[in-house]
């Protein structure tokens, strides 16, 4: 079992699968260089060279977990993007299809931008951080199957590929390529995760009212919507551009920058440029995840902290393992006043820093 790509986490109140692989690697629930997640995600969009030759390609990363993956596949191959969401977009129609065994099952894509590329694509490559049964790849292409008539190829791209011969014979007469860094057995890993009994660090939300730093930065490109990948990357750099100008960043600092929910791709992308300025930066973000926390030594995650989302005040998110930092960045493209929210993030994160600001990117 490769420890670079593969840690095993229990799932909380899960009863479809008791596990969860947590990948150290993809910049969501464990603090990483930016660089060495990036250099990831790109040696993962190394599989498609000198295949699909002349292909047109839109490329769709899934949420919550791969949108940062899908987004540098993308950019990598110059090809159109956009990613499956959880969150309403106002005056969209949408393609519903579910993810079964996720905590949140119900994805969606935005049919009213499918509408729109549809008949200029010969390819639908789905990007994702794992792929165990293959169920949801098969249950979006049977949704646009359905949709629309008109004859597309298939592939899924992955850093992990868990499927069993069982799995795919699912897939029998669909034209469809799997491409990864990583096969896995996922045999025994439901009883890995029954193993651990000593309880890490549980923090309830904290939503006292405090007083943060705030910056709001124009430019914002919203990935949940088809977005071209060179555009994309080149609003990413001006954010990142804008960041630096602003944020006296300097050189030999800690830093943590962090991305919210399905909002992965700029903030690590942001954590790579300041790297590059010679500090020692660590990215992750919030998450729907919740997963139980252990102090052994070999489980993944021991410190959590409960939040409120900053999308959605009914909602409750975690983020896992922080550290002390001298300054921490929070990536946002959040543009609700969800204040206790940002409360309780902002009252974790003061814990671990005296040199917080939320940075809102918008339109």
């Amino acid at each position: 079992m490769s420890k670079k790509f593969i840690s095993i986490a229990k799932r909380e109140n899960n009863a479809k699968r008791g596990f969860l692989i947590v990948n150290p690697m993809q910049g969501k629930h464990i603090p990483v260089s930016p660089k060495q997640s990036l250099s990831v995600f790109s040696d993962l969009a190394k599989k498609i060279e000198g295949r699909y030759e002349n292909e047109r390609i839109l490329f769709v990363g899934f949420a919550e977990t791969a949108t940062a993956i899908g987004a540098q596949v993308a950019i990598s191959a110059g090809m159109p993007y956009m990613q499956t969401t959880r969150e309403p977009i106002p005056d969209v129609e949408y393609i519903f299809f579910s993810e079964e065994h996720s905590h949140a099952t119900e994805q969606k894509l935005v049919k009213t931008d499918l509408d729109g590329i549809i008949d200029s694509i010969d390819r639908i490559i789905f990007v994702e951080d794992e792929v165990s049964t293959g169920k949801t790849i098969l249950n979006i292409i049977r949704m646009l199957r359905k949709t629309y008539s008109r004859e597309i190829s298939f592939s899924v791209m992955s850093i992990l590929n868990g499927m069993t011969d069982e799995d795919m014979e699912k897939y029998s007469g669909i034209d469809i390529d799997f491409l990864y860094l990583e096969k896995i057995d996922r045999t025994h890993f439901e009883e890995i995760a029954s193993r651990f009994e000593i309880k890490g660090r549980e923090n309830p939300p904290d939503c006292t009212p405090v007083d943060y730093r705030v910056l709001s930065i124009g430019g914002a490109m919203n990935a949940r919507r088809l977005v071209d990948s060179k555009s994309y990357l080149k609003s990413c750099d001006e954010l990142a551009d804008r960041i630096i100008e602003t944020q006296d960043i300097g050189s030999g600092k800690k830093i943590l920058v962090l991305g919210t929910e399905e909002f992965m791709f700029p903030a690590i992308y942001v954590g790579s440029r300041i790297e590059e300025l010679g500090n020692t930066v660590r990215t992750h973000s919030t998450t729907r995840s919740p997963i139980s926390i252990y102090a052994e030594k070999d489980y993944p995650l021991f410190i959590r902290f409960q939040l409120q989302s900053m999308y959605d005040s009914d909602r409750t998110t975690y983020i896992y393992n922080l550290d002390s930092y001298d300054k921490v960045l929070v990536v946002t493209d959040s543009e609700s006043e969800e204040k206790d929210g940002v409360y309780s993030l902002v009252n974790a994160l003061k814990k671990y820093t005296d040199d917080l600001t939320v940075i809102r990117w918008t339109k």
